[in-house]
């Protein structure tokens, strides 16, 4: 029975397949180390007290109608008052957000608002879902494939010769999957780009946007900060649509709390594809986020204490890893920087296991890996990189700190098999 082309040729998420098959060992009764969801375990890591007892009072008051299909206005205002404090931008909440499920409703939104069928979209892999998006669109992919001497991080010498023509350039910092962001100067000259490209174009042509998705903004660490096109160069504003929220700050992923910041002319437009999509946000978890994030001292308070405890389950990997690489294992690290992510290399292609199997390419790494050190991992090539990528994503929102050693164990215990 044959449906639309677009059902018939989406490509199904890796992420999803490798998670069912954790799922299945875990209902075995196999212990998993799983690393694999960019989702947060709430009894390691749960939301704010103050956010969950705002939740449990708007629903007391009974608010459970159809919110604003744009958000309700006093979150609207509660969250430019928060981008305002927090990162120096200035939006006006009636015309310039828009509230959201999350992030990937605005994201859909942003690509349909945009971008035409046929045009071109240039977007760095490994990311989140670019692919997907794109497809979705029938639009032109253009593609980097980025460098880990770049932390996987595009630059703008990468990008110069593929934004001709294009429509959006899709950026994300810190980044998914990698935990790794922008550095100032990188994040500038692409900027710098943007802003040459379009003053090149005609009155009656369609600009370049940038969509840049900062869902994990709040969460550097070390000597990392964060940047942001706006912020950097103020002109790029009537150009650039910020992708945010609730999700990844506050460990709150099933609460759906999103926003978009962006131009008037196109969150205008976005808001009027959601309404017809109806993907917004429970009314009384809009009003239960409006009344939390004016909460500047809970608000500080509960993020020093949650990017502490990420930041210390990333350095204790990241440190486990390295001290792997020095008693001359091939695998690697890039030291953590952002979000709830460590990139790790896993170069075993076409080493030979105890029974004898060789491990002919990265599935196979990826598989050994899971069934002989029970460890679960999400592969770059499922994030648009080549399917022989030795990288890979770990994410710590799951992790339970007391069993990283034991976890190290195994996995050594498992690269000594290999020969």
């Amino acid at each position: 029975m044959k449906l639309s082309h677009l059902a018939e040729t989406l490509i199904g998420s890796e992420i999803i397949k490798l998670a069912a098959e954790v799922k299945e060992k875990q209902a075995q009764g196999e212990k998993i180390y799983n690393f694999t969801i960019g989702d947060f375990d709430p009894k390691v890591f749960p939301i704010p007290v103050e956010f969950e007892q705002e939740i449990i009072t708007a629903y007391k008051e009974h608010l459970t109608n159809y919110p604003p299909a744009d958000g309700i206005a006093d979150l609207r205002k509660a969250v430019g008052d928060f981008i305002a404090e927090r990162e120096g931008l200035t939006y006006d909440p009636a015309k310039e957000i828009v509230i959201s499920c999350g992030g990937r409703p605005i994201i859909y939104a942003t690509f349909r608002t945009i971008v035409d069928r046929g045009e071109k979209i240039v977007y760095a892999t490994p990311s989140w879902n670019n692919n997907h998006y794109t497809h979705f669109l029938e639009a032109e992919h253009v593609v980097l494939e980025t460098k880990a001497e770049n932390d996987f991080m595009p630059t703008a010498a990468e990008l110069k010769p593929l934004l001709k023509g294009a429509t959006l350039l899709a950026l994300c910092s810190p980044q998914n999957p990698t935990g790794t962001a922008f550095h100032k100067q990188q994040l500038e000259e692409i900027c710098d780009l943007v802003i040459a490209e379009n003053k090149s174009r005609g009155a009656n042509e369609k600009p370049l946007y940038i969509m840049f998705d900062q869902m994990y903004w709040v969460l550097t660490f070390g000597e990392t900060h964060h940047y942001n096109p706006v912020q950097l160069r103020p002109e790029l504003k009537d150009y650039t649509i910020f992708i945010d929220g609730m999700s990844k700050a506050f460990a709150a992923t099933g609460v759906r709390v999103g926003w978009a910041l962006g131009p008037a002319h196109v969150i205008g437009k976005m808001k009027a594809i959601l309404s017809h999509v109806g993907a917004w946000s429970p009314m009384a978890e809009q009003k239960a986020a409006a009344r939390y994030l004016v909460q500047k001292e809970n608000v500080d308070k509960y993020l020093q204490h949650f990017k502490g405890e990420i930041e210390e389950r990333l350095v204790k990997i990241y440190e486990g890893f390295d001290s792997l690489k020095k008693a001359g294992h091939p695998v690697e690290a890039i030291a953590p920087q952002a979000a709830i992510y460590l990139t790790v290399k896993l170069d075993l292609a076409g080493k030979t296991t105890a029974d004898g199997t060789v491990l002919k390419d990265q599935a196979a790494v990826t598989s050994y890996i899971l069934n002989e050190a029970k460890l679960a991992l999400v592969p770059f090539y499922a994030f648009g990189a080549a399917k022989n990528s030795p990288w890979y994503r770990l994410s710590v929102g799951t992790c339970v700190k007391q069993e990283i050693p034991e976890m190290f164990e195994k996995l050594k215990a498992a690269l000594e098999k290999l020969k």
